[in-house]
């Protein structure tokens, strides 16, 4: 390859009066391909291959064949014969076996505020597969020729940005955007039966599956030791505590528990928020108007979550959105009670009076009263343990990986 790279740069060095030619630097190569008798190396400027038939060199720029400068990604897919070319900018070329040059750039021209520089791109045999939103439109734009070779293309959401008691704008933005490229789609793979149910009578995808999220392993909930999460916090054995697991960000709606904490009728009861994010410091001022700084422990990142799990009493999930909430399902696989809000996935698994008690997010004075039912009563609260053990089977990693193989084996 080395030889390859001298070659070209010797080959180059002189050119003819009259000619256009392009002068970048080409000694940082980003990836090397071989296709068939060729082999094309890629440089952030252009592309190249030397041709092991005839032994020719041949440049491709933005002067004579490609459409950008700014090359970040360079693969071939050998399902559908084409190399693929990605920039920094989001454009993006195809190449066929004879040379020709496709040029994408619609996700180029579209005016989208993240990042769109495309890192890199993976071909697992006739199959492109994303599960982020914005992730999703880049690809089923690039995919949107490939279909037609035969390239299936998988998109996985993890909980839309629009459903029941979301905001208008998220409707008119994220509905939009997702019904339209639903039509770019070979399977579509929701987490949640609002989702499903919506997709299914709107959307035009070749087929919709529902999977119950990622799974969860149960067996590892089957024998726990326990932490001694009351001596780490200095708490005595009797102390009731609530256990909230999730990033410290606005849609969680940590500020609900520490606020339901403080009009509890238990003041005896501590709340424990397992996570790291960057509300950090205005929930702990939070916590400090609302008279219960002395009653909320920030626990950060844990690796022991199942541990502390059984040292809790109940699990809080007062989210504004959740496409599921996977967290939650391992709490009540634990035999954790369950206090949630009444929101998108979340009420696939929690139901009212079975496995908790459930509350709109900011409705503090409700979720207060609802921990304090269950504090107070315990017969009621095992039963609620036990029933949320039982429905928490539904969300078996098994359970999750059948349905994904069936969807494999589909396309």
């Amino acid at each position: 390859i080395s030889l390859i790279f001298l070659a070209v740069m010797t080959s180059f060095a002189q050119t003819s009066l009259h000619q256009w030619t392009t002068h970048a630097p080409g000694m940082k190569v980003i990836n090397v391909e071989k296709v068939n008798e060729k082999i094309f190396a890629a440089t952030p400027y252009e592309v190249f291959y030397y041709n092991t038939h005839d032994n020719s060199i041949n440049k491709l720029t933005k002067v004579n064949a490609l459409s950008d400068f700014g090359v970040s990604v360079m693969r071939y897919n050998k399902n559908v014969g084409l190399v693929f070319v990605g920039y920094t900018n989001a454009n993006i070329d195809l190449i066929d076996k004879d040379g020709k040059i496709v040029n994408i750039s619609d996700i180029k021209n579209k005016n989208i505020l993240a990042d769109k520089s495309i890192k890199d791109v993976y071909f697992i045999n006739d199959l492109a597969y994303v599960c982020t939103p914005v992730g999703g439109i880049l690809t089923r734009c690039a995919c949107r020729k490939l279909r037609k070779k035969g390239l299936k293309v998988i998109y996985q959401a993890h909980g839309f940005h629009f459903f029941k008691g979301s905001s208008i704008l998220s409707w008119l933005l994220w509905y939009t955007i997702e019904k339209f490229f639903s039509r770019y789609t070979d399977a579509l793979v929701l987490i949640n039966k609002m989702d499903y149910e919506l997709a299914t009578n709107k959307f035009k995808a070749l087929s919709t599956y529902r999977v119950p999220g990622v799974g969860v392993n149960l067996a590892q909930f089957s024998e726990i030791t326990a932490v001694n999460l009351r001596d780490e916090l200095n708490l005595t054995p009797e102390t009731p505590i609530i256990l909230s697991v999730g990033e410290l960000n606005k849609n969680k709606n940590h500020k609900a528990g520490i606020k339901a904490l403080s009009l509890m009728k238990n003041k005896d009861t501590h709340y424990c928020i397992a996570g790291n994010g960057p509300l950090l410091d205005e929930l702990k001022t939070f916590a400090f108007n609302c008279g219960v700084t002395d009653r909320v422990h920030f626990l950060g990142y844990r690796r022991d979550l199942p541990s502390v799990y059984k040292e809790s009493d109940v699990f809080l999930l007062p989210s504004f959105r959740e496409g599921l909430g996977m967290a939650a399902i391992e709490a009540m696989a634990c035999g954790l009670p369950l206090v949630s809000s009444d929101r998108h996935g979340i009420n696939d698994y929690s139901i009212n009076d079975v496995t908790g008690y459930k509350s709109s997010p900011e409705d503090y004075q409700s979720i207060a009263d609802n921990i304090d039912k269950i504090l107070s009563n315990a017969e009621l609260k095992k039963t609620f343990s036990e029933n949320c053990k039982e429905i928490s089977k539904e969300f078996s990693l098994n359970n999750s990986l059948e349905i994904m193989s069936n969807v494999y084996e589909n396309l």
